[in-house]
This record gives C-alpha cells, structure tokens and sequence, in this order.
C-alpha cells in the first residue's frame, strides 16, 4: 500500500505530464468543441507530445481517454461528437495517464464562456473543498479527517456530497486501496502513513446528493438534475504533511498559503 521514495518520483513524474495536459486545456477554447473532440486532442498530446500512455483508454473496456461531465454529469460522461460544449456550460475533465509504469489521476471543472454565478459559486466551492481534503493529509491523520473536512465545507455552504464515488488508492494500477471517502467523522478510519498515495476527488451537487447511471452503463447523472461539479489530484503523504502530485502551474502558489507541501 505504501510507496517506495523511487516510486513516488515516477509517480511525480506521471503527475508533472499529466499536470501540462490540463495546461494545455487551459489555453484551449473548448466553446464549440465536442467532448469527442477534445478526447482526441488530449490523447495526441499523451501519446506524441509527451510520449505517455492514456491509462483510462481500455480500463474496463472503456474506448476513450478521459470523462467529460457536463452540468447535471457527477461523472464517468463519454465523449460524443453530438455533445459540444456551449456558452454558460460546465464540464469536469477527468484524465488519467502512464509514464514508466506509474499512474497519475486528476479532473479539473471548467467554466465554458459566461457562466452564471449560481454555477460559478459550486465550481469554486468544490474546488476548494478539494484543498480543504488535502490539507488535512498527514502522518497520523485518518481517512475520516479527509472525509470530514470536504463534507463540512460543502454543507457550509449548502451543497451535498456524492458518496457513491470516492478517491482512490493509486500507483502501478488505477485503483487500489483505501478507498478515500468525501465525507465522514474526524479521528476515525485508517491511519494515513508515509508513502501512501491517492486520490482525493470530491463531487458536489447543487441539490440533493441522489445520483443515478444512465442506460449506456457509464454516465452518472444527479437524480434531480441539479447541477454537479467535481475537481481531483493525486497526492502522496509525506514525513511531514502531505505532496499534491498533479499540481498544475496555476496551483502553484496555494500549497504554500495552506502550509503544505507542494
């Protein structure tokens, strides 16, 4: 379960690739593009730019490279050449990625053209409920200190937290153990130590926490068809606190506002 200290540089390593992929988004104008389309330019990116490999792409016979979740989608949407992303929308873009045999996990929400504030407000809330979870990582703390920290920000500020879904355990296979819940009681759950990495990838809703899969087998809406957001890194616990792995250049300055490792 724990890392070795190689094995988190190459797990670093995977995250810094997967992190410029994000940058890339970032400088991309998604309004106009189909979800399909987008899929297309990551994995060129992964593949030819940074010489990786789309681990999403196969798991679980899945066809694509990432999710693309827009408005009511909690998560796991599929790319289609039918849904474009269009003025006011917002989408979370999950992509994980393989470098030396190591994997990286992290999804980001963006803000597609003039979003009203009612959606801007959960994207930001849950984007910060993300940091809250992470600044609570260290040696000694348990699972249920992450899980409460996400829940108690959200319901401050009146949004609901999916349960069905949670991080992961992550390194040489997508998924492994613990399981990282995005809500819970502080002081209970397993002890967190040194060498262990996940991911901590919360998703808040709008309205009630209520989700349901639609008929492709995949794609997880909200029940009342709320708007949902979702933001995810991988991290690794460190001697002293903790080190988020996917960092992204536009992230840089946070750890340190939150006294944590970057």
């Amino acid at each position: 379960m724990t890392k070795s200290p190689q094995e988190i540089a190459l797990l670093a390593e995977s995250g810094r690739l997967l992190a410029s992929v994000f940058e890339l988004l970032d400088r991309t104008q998604l309004a106009g593009k189909s979800t399909l389309d987008i899929d297309t330019m990551v994995e060129r990116y992964i593949v030819d730019d940074l010489h990786a490999r789309p681990a999403s792409k196969g798991q679980y016979d899945y066809g694509f490279v990432l999710n693309s979740s827009i408005n009511n989608v909690v998560c796991h949407g599929v790319p289609s050449p039918i849904d474009v992303l269009r003025d006011g929308n917002i989408v979370n873009l999950d992509i994980t990625l393989e470098k030396n045999g190591y994997i990286a996990d992290s999804s980001k929400t963006y803000l597609v053209g003039a979003v009203n504030p009612a959606a801007r407000r959960l994207v930001q809330t849950t984007y910060d409920a993300l940091w809250m979870g992470i600044a609570a990582v260290r040696p000694g703390a348990r699972l249920g200190d992450i899980g409460w920290a996400i829940e108690r920000h959200a319901k401050r500020n009146g949004y609901s937290v999916v349960r069905e879904y949670c991080g992961h355990g992550i390194g040489r296979e997508m998924h492994e153990e613990p399981q990282i819940l995005h809500f819970g009681k502080p002081g209970t759950g397993m002890e967190l130590r040194e060498g262990m990495v996940f991911t901590i990838e919360p998703m808040l809703n709008r309205g009630r926490r209520g989700v349901q899969t639609e008929a492709d087998g995949w794609t997880v809406v909200t029940k009342d068809g709320s708007l949902s957001a979702q933001f995810e890194h991988t991290v690794a616990v460190t001697a002293t606190g903790v080190q988020v792995l996917t960092l992204r250049a536009d992230e840089r300055e946070l750890p340190a506002r939150m006294k944590i490792a970057a």
